[in-house]
């Protein structure tokens, strides 16, 4: 079983920065998506960004231009800068892991709290 373990949440007033860091127990022996999600107070998990073993981001509209997603295939880690954070930015963000080839897996982190105050 692989754990993903993350880092970085904390309180920032708005217009602060964090950065954020999911490290995987072990490396993965196939290719892949690495993601951020967060689920805000009262609301469903949604997509933040993702990044393909490739290189390649994605990013919900609301945080283009001020949040960047990037990983570390070597160290098997994926970080999320955040810039001009925003008070609708709170919520717990989670780490995700998901094959796009075989063998097949899907794995999450435990999350970790961000908290942007006006």
């Amino acid at each position: 079983q692989v754990q993903l373990v993350e880092s970085g949440g904390g309180l920032v007033q708005a217009g602060g920065s964090l950065r954020l860091s999911c490290a995987a127990s072990r490396t993965f022996f196939s290719i892949n998506v690495m993601g951020w999600y967060r689920r805000a107070p009262g609301e469903q998990r949604e997509l933040v960004a993702s990044i393909t073993s490739g290189g390649s981001p994605n990013y919900a509209d609301s945080v283009k231009g001020r949040f960047t997603i990037f990983r570390d295939n070597a160290k098997n880690t994926v970080y999320l800068q955040m810039n001009n954070l925003k008070p609708e930015d709170t919520g717990v963000y989670y780490c995700n892991v998901i094959s796009t080839g075989r063998p097949t897996y899907n794995y999450w982190g435990q999350g970790t709290q961000v908290t942007v105050s006006s």
